[in-house]
């Protein structure tokens, strides 16, 4: 049997107990105290302020709002911002719909401000797995290269689930960014990799606005719809006739754009950041990204 002296206790961790107390309720007092401590020192994401438009509550900064990016990536991410950048998130309101059986909530957004905000991929650790292919002439084609969000804009999380038990169990949770008509102010970049003449390239690098972010609760291998609304080349012009034409490749590409697959973290810090909105939680706070290398502010 386990014998634990008290005095040991007292002089191993500096601290007194009042007399008569038993030294295995001490020892168990002291695992409970190093737990929580443990607990709360864990690494954590940032912590969004949820406000619903009643203005008692900071804006976050948009770097704070998108932090889900690292999280559902594959592949190490940056987070680069423009020197000077002003650009926020904010959540504007709430409403919900429910019956016995099921819940639809919806979390209009807004960001305000300017400059922009990339989240740039790695693809070192992918060209390593691939490395075969790659030397065999394969070429990985519409890699994503960066998440990007660009100027101000409107949007909207939409979260569905069933209610257990009177419990809310969430399971979808959609982002749109194209809310209220205005364009949407989301990106993403694509390339293709390829190797040639032992040196790996990045080519045919395009853009493509993004209206939706879909993630959805399932047992297989997690993933993450994306719907466009336009596909150009990168150093295509911002004319009318090139975005008409960008538009018409957003909606084939729309046709046929498999979903993506992310990480199994970041796929369940989404349902449940959906969960802190649909039950009107005050705040939300993101674990952390492993897969984050660092941030840093592009001068001018």
């Amino acid at each position: 049997m386990l014998e634990i002296n008290l005095r040991s206790l007292e002089d191993v961790f500096m601290i007194s107990f009042p007399a008569g107390t038993a030294p295995r309720q001490c020892a168990l007092l002291l695992l409970f105290i190093f737990a929580a401590v443990r607990l709360a020192a864990a690494p954590a994401g940032p912590t969004l302020q949820l406000d619903y438009g009643h203005g008692t509550a900071p804006a976050n900064p948009i770097s704070e709002f998108m932090y889900f990016v690292p999280l559902i990536s594959p592949d190490a991410v940056s987070i680069v911002t423009n020197a000077g950048n002003t650009q926020i998130a904010r959540i504007q309101s709430f409403s919900c719909q429910t019956n016995d059986a099921t819940f639809l909530a919806v979390c209009d957004f807004e960001f305000t401000g300017e400059g922009s905000l990339q989240n740039i991929l790695d693809h070192t650790a992918k060209i390593e797995r691939r490395q075969k292919e790659l030397a065999a002439g394969e070429t990985l084609a519409h890699q994503l290269d960066s998440i990007n969000v660009e100027g101000s804009g409107e949007g909207s999380v939409e979260i569905t689930g069933t209610l257990t038990n009177g419990q809310r169990v969430v399971t979808e949770v959609r982002l749109q960014f194209n809310r209220h008509g205005h364009a949407s102010p989301v990106s993403i970049g694509l390339v293709d990799i390829r190797q040639q003449d032992g040196k790996v390239q990045l080519e045919n690098a395009t853009t493509a606005r993004v209206n939706t972010l879909v993630f959805r609760r399932n047992t297989g291998a997690p993933k993450m719809e994306v719907t466009l609304a336009s596909v150009k080349r990168k150093d295509a012009g911002d004319g009318l006739w090139s975005n008409f034409i960008g538009s018409l490749k957003g909606v084939a590409v729309n046709l046929f754009l498999p979903p993506l697959s992310i990480e199994a973290g970041g796929q369940q810090a989404m349902l449940d950041f959906g969960l802190a909105l649909a039950t009107e939680k005050p705040a939300f706070t993101f674990p952390p990204a492993t897969r984050l290398k660092n941030s840093a502010t592009k001068t001018p």
